[in-house]
């Protein structure tokens, strides 16, 4: 199994990611859902071009812990 240590940052961006994500599923259709959305999308280019990704290469495994890590270290609960 591998050993994945993720920079602060990108978990923090990650546990953004997350958090915006519940916003919007909790959000009902039209009611402030397109700058949530927007959101996303930027953030998911974040996470996608971080330095990381390019120094240690892109793993399915590696995002999944990536996402474990952000609600593990309880980032995902801070508005």
């Amino acid at each position: 199994m591998e050993s994945f240590r993720f920079p602060d940052d990108l978990v923090a961006l990650q546990a953004a990611w997350l958090r915006t994500y519940d916003a919007l599923a909790r959000t009902r259709a039209g009611a402030g859902t397109a700058m949530r959305r927007r959101r996303l999308v930027v953030f998911s280019g974040r996470l996608y071009g971080h330095p990381y990704w390019t120094e240690s290469g892109r793993s399915s495994a590696g995002r999944v812990e990536l996402c474990r890590q952000a609600r593990v270290r309880g980032w995902t609960t801070a508005a």
